[in-house]
């Protein structure tokens, strides 16, 4: 599938801000937080502008934007309109979260119940988010058990390594925040690693025979192409990334989204408090720019069973 600039952002910094404010609500309700207003601003603010930010970000490659309101009108049945919908009610319990701990400097029973309620919604988006690409069957690449715990994983780690250098940056640490992004960068690492083999082992269902109906007459092979140029089907849906470049991909992945983060979550831990802030900010920092790539590559390695039509010999 070709991969969208504006998509790669969206699922990135969605992912990174629902993160954020999910962990930030659940440790804030457990008093692991600094009660202060202004680092409740930084880090409601940071994960309100990373989720806002990637939202307007889904609307610039539709045709017409200005109906993107339209998503929220098909819950039943679309995963876009129940992201909506979750992406929208997910601000109510954030604002009033973000209204008693930054402007009233409270933590009593409805700051506490908001913030509870904003990991909830934040964890139901990000699977919303993931079941757009997990529900859609033509797509082998996508259509498997391994996408939807990827994205969780994904949205803690990358929340996990902005909070921990939100902390490290406020003069304090937390032992608790460093160990989840740690075990966050070891499950992601083998997550994703599965994720690769299970692409590079395994086959489609789809095929020339299954697609046109004639599996039971032989192999299948493509007498002329259906145009005699490029066009939209075989750009977004056939968009092919050379497998060198893919290996070469995946190693920056692993190396910048989970082995640079890993390896400088356990110095900050032990490091002095000027060199553990670097440490800190650099892993966030390395974290984001991996699973941008990341993202990149989940897009690009992805091939509709419409390519079939054109040539392919599999999805």
């Amino acid at each position: 599938m070709h991969p969208a600039f504006s998509v790669i952002v969206f699922t990135t910094a969605s992912g990174a801000g629902y993160g954020l404010l999910a962990l930030a609500g659940l440790l804030f309700a457990l008093g692991v937080l600094p009660p202060q207003r202004g680092f409740g601003l930084c880090v409601l603010g940071l994960g309100t502008i990373l989720v806002t930010g990637g939202l307007l970000a889904s609307t610039s490659h539709l045709g017409r934007p200005e109906r993107a309101w339209r998503a929220i009108t098909q819950v039943r049945t679309s995963w876009l309109s129940r992201e909506a919908v979750a992406a929208l009610l997910a601000y109510i319990p954030i604002a009033i979260f973000g209204i008693g701990w930054v402007m009233l400097g409270r933590a009593d029973r409805p700051v506490l119940i908001a913030a509870l309620a904003t990991p909830v919604l934040a964890v139901v988006t990000v699977h919303c988010t993931a079941m757009i690409y997990r529900s859609l069957k033509p797509v082998h690449q996508w259509c498997n058990g391994h996408v939807v715990p990827v994205y969780h994983v994904l949205a803690v780690l990358t929340g996990a390594l902005l909070l921990n250098a939100l902390l490290h940056l406020w003069g304090g640490q937390s032992q608790l925040v460093a160990l989840i992004a740690i075990l966050a960068a070891a499950l992601g690492a083998a997550l994703k690693a599965r994720y690769w083999r299970f692409v590079d082992t395994t086959r489609a269902a789809s095929t020339p025979e299954t697609a046109t109906g004639l599996s039971g007459m032989g192999k299948v092979r493509l007498l002329e192409p259906p145009h005699t140029g490029s066009n939209y089907l075989m750009r977004e849906m056939g968009f092919h990334v050379a497998r060198r470049h893919a290996v070469k991909l995946r190693r920056i992945v692993q190396i910048a989204a989970f082995a640079i983060p890993l390896a400088l979550l356990i110095l900050a831990s032990l490091a002095p408090p000027i060199p553990a802030v670097f440490a800190a900010v650099i892993a966030a920092v390395s974290g984001l720019a991996g699973t941008l790539v990341e993202r990149r590559l989940f897009f690009a390695e992805a091939k509709h069973s419409v390519t079939l039509y054109y040539g392919a010999d599999a999805a």
